[in-house]
């Protein structure tokens, strides 16, 4: 099949319509508040109607009995047919074997793959293992070059990997990406496949996080730094690529001359029925600042869905327009099939950080209920040009709402309530509120909502199982003055250490990438001291630099904080500043708790065919408080559930360390055991000779974190 770049800006659904941005063209005015003001208050995009209800394909049942893909099944369904674990006998679950890596310490965000009794999981050392799964035993591992430096996308098999079973006339495989990489090996022996691609690999233009999905011969996969492509599975060659940032300016939705990318690191699902998959598209970038990229930005903030063999065009769906919040659709898409006004129906989940979950209609895109659009308010940067409608559905209803009020602030002391009031007093907040110079702006998204981990489904009863958080973002932008230094001027030493340690996760501009917050404008965030200590202790994803003697982390100061930097190739005057952001901080009390009401985590269950939440229950425990008589709280949590036929849901990923089961009725907590290292990913379920096994990649360290720090570890629990 010839290579064909996909990117069909022709078809615009009345969603886009009536989400398309509003205000002046792209400039440095200031938005029009009256003329918005003006515009009616609500919008109402209708529910898919019943003569577009696409036929209700079948269900393969023998899916769901084993564990080949990461996320459960190709719908990324997590649900497991096996019910020798249940209700009655959860209580006696315990811990079966202990796989420790041995290779480093890391943050693994990867659910491990089972078939024919072996587990096959990425360690922190840049490794693929096989491991018998009833023992814990290594069988063998195949190790994968390791950078000079690593990049969140270099993790192997970052958010998941794939078991491929072969064909008449090619081997079975296990497919993962590493780097700017897909790696294809032997499940048998762990060597790589010669025939795929060279060496048993193949590039992967936008760099690997996801676990693809295989549909006939193709490969399908979404790129860490956008786009989505699909590859020959049985000899690595591209076929197809999708851009996510669409181009065209007839359309109106060309982003801009300086426009970023839409990343693909949520998931992605496949339809088998239909040759369909389902691509979770991330916010744009750069975040929180967007006058390079005027317009609604699609297809940021999608599910995307294309035909699996030629990454044609079918429809899209998009949640926030022209994001300044980081509010990413964020979950693989689930597959799903509904009862409405006693219609069969199958439709494909849209969850966000925003904490919405839209329910679309598989073969449309159409939403199943109405939803409702919310006028939002305009920006006060120079330049920016706000989305004029943003999401406020009702049905289903949100996992959470975005926008922070003053009573939701803490009542936990009378002195963490005073500290965090203060605090509100003088920030910004609201409906989708825009930032301000200088002034934060509080919200509930980018550890609120949903996250990467996303849903599982109870398949036979319709019903989903989602993990949120409820923190409250804290963001403040600020001018950058900072030009960059005439390119034809030699870099300074400092430029050159930076390039060397920190433009990989940071950006060539000091932009920032993903998690790691920009750089540009630290003079106005930061002191040198405090540089120095981050440098010595890192801080989250970041590791320490210990490459860097005493004169070389002077001169990267000093690049940094622009003080030996030639001059700059312009310096206009009456220029548009350009802006970025002071990292990704919480509203928090006095103490470091969260500055809202708890729960601060949770385990939501839905009843997808009502939109209604069944019910919600704290998820986590923060044991410091719980000694001093303060109710169950919940915590971060970004690990993600899984429910089984046996009626339990299955979930870790909290700070405390700990993996639990709940009744999939009620919330009711009936099993908990604690793991050498906090949860980092959805348990998965399966059987060896007659025995059910729950394991969960325990390692620890991330945004998460947990008392014992980042390990390595696999944990596997059966009943006596």
């Amino acid at each position: 099949m010839p290579r064909a770049i996909r990117n069909p800006l022709t078809v615009t659904s009345l969603a886009a319509a009536l989400f398309h941005c509003a205000g002046s063209a792209f400039g440095a005015g200031v938005e029009d508040a009256a003329a918005r003001a003006a515009l009616p208050e609500f919008k109402t995009v209708p529910a898919v109607a019943d003569g577009e209800i696409s036929p209700v394909a079948p269900v393969d049942w023998t899916s769901f009995s084993g564990w080949a893909r990461s996320q459960g099944d190709n719908g990324s369904r997590r649900y497991s047919s096996l019910r020798q674990i249940n209700r009655g006998n959860v209580a006696s679950l315990r811990a079966a074997w202990t796989f420790r890596a041995g290779d480093g310490a890391a943050n693994i965000q990867c659910t491990p793959v089972i078939v024919d009794g072996v587990l096959y999981a990425p360690t922190p050392g840049l490794a693929l293992v096989a491991v018998d799964a009833r023992t814990g035993v290594e069988k063998w591992r195949f190790q994968v070059p390791k950078p000079a430096r690593m990049r969140l996308e270099d993790a192997v098999a970052r958010r998941g990997l794939v078991y491929w079973p072969g064909d008449a006339t090619h081997p079975s495989r296990l497919l993962f990406g590493s780097g700017d990489w897909i790696y294809a090996v032997d499940p048998a022996t762990g060597r790589p496949l010669e025939e795929f691609g060279t060496e048993g690999r193949t590039p992967l233009p936008k760099g690997a996080t996801i676990s693809g999905v295989v549909y006939q011969n193709v490969y399908v996969v979404g790129g860490f730094r956008g786009g989505v492509f699909g590859y020959d599975v049985r000899d690595g060659k591209l076929l197809w690529e999708f851009s996510t940032v669409a181009k065209d300016p007839a359309t109106g939705e060309a982003w801009g001359p300086d426009s970023g990318s839409a990343d693909c690191w949520g998931g992605i699902s496949l339809d088998e029925k239909r040759g369909m998959v389902f691509v979770a598209v991330g916010a744009p970038r750069p975040d929180m600042v967007g006058m390079g990229r005027p317009g609604d930005n699609l297809y940021s903030n999608c599910v995307l869905a294309l035909d699996a063999l030629s990454g044609a065009y079918r429809w899209h769906s998009q949640d926030v327009r022209h994001d300044l919040w980081d509010l990413d659709v964020c979950g693989p898409p689930n597959l799903v099939t509904i009862e409405r006004n006693g219609r069969k129906m199958d439709a494909v989940t849209s969850l966000s950080k925003a904490g919405h979950l839209l329910l679309l209609e598989r073969g449309t895109g159409k939403p199943v209920f109405p939803l409702r659009l919310r006028r939002a308010p305009v920006s006060h940067l120079p330049g920016e040009v706000t989305s004029a409608y943003q999401p406020d559905p009702e049905l289903p209803e949100p996992i959470s709402r975005m926008e922070f009020h003053p009573d939701m602030i803490t009542k936990r002391t009378p002195e963490a309530h005073e500290f965090v009031k203060k605090v509100v007093e003088h920030s910004n907040y609201g409906f989708f509120q825009p930032f301000e110079e200088g002034k934060p702006t509080l919200f509930i998204g980018t550890r609120g909502g949903a996250e990467w981990s996303g849903g599982a489904v109870d398949v036979p009863s319709g019903r989903l199982y989602v993990t949120s958080n409820r923190w409250v973002s804290k963001i403040a932008v600020v001018a950058n003055d900072e030009k960059e230094r005439d390119p034809k001027l030699p870099p300074s030493a400092g430029e050159l250490h930076y390039m060397a340690h920190c433009a990989a996760c940071h950006g060539q501009k000091r932009e920032g990438l993903g998690v790691a917050p920009p750089l540009a404008g630290l003079k106005a965030r930061l002191k040198d001291g405090d540089v120095v200590a981050l440098l010595n202790t890192g801080k989250g994803l970041m590791p320490p630099n210990l490459a860097l003697n005493a004169q070389e982390r002077g001169e990267l100061l000093d690049y940094l904080f622009r003080r030996n930097q030639p001059k700059s190739a312009s310096g206009e005057k009456g220029a548009v500043p350009s802006y970025g952001f002071g990292g990704f901080q919480f509203l928090v009390d006095h103490e470091g708790y969260p500055g809202v009401e708890p729960p601060w985590g949770l385990l939501n269950c839905y009843d997808l065919n009502t939109g209604r939440a069944l019910w919600r229950v704290p998820l986590g425990e923060l044991e410091e408080l719980t000694a001093r008589g303060v109710p169950l709280t919940g915590s971060q949590n970004l690990g993600g559930a899984t429910v089984t036929a046996g009626g339990l849901v299955f979930v870790a990923g909290t700070q405390d360390e700990k993996i639990r089961a709940f009744d999939a009725d009620n919330g009711r907590q009936l099993w908990e055991a604690k793991l050498p290292f906090a949860g980092t990913s959805a348990p998965a379920i399966y059987a060896v000779a007659g025995k059910q096994f729950v394991v969960v990649t325990a390692t620890g360290g991330g945004r998460v974190g947990g008392k014992s720090g980042a390990g390595d570890a696999y944990v596997a629990f059966c009943l006596p």
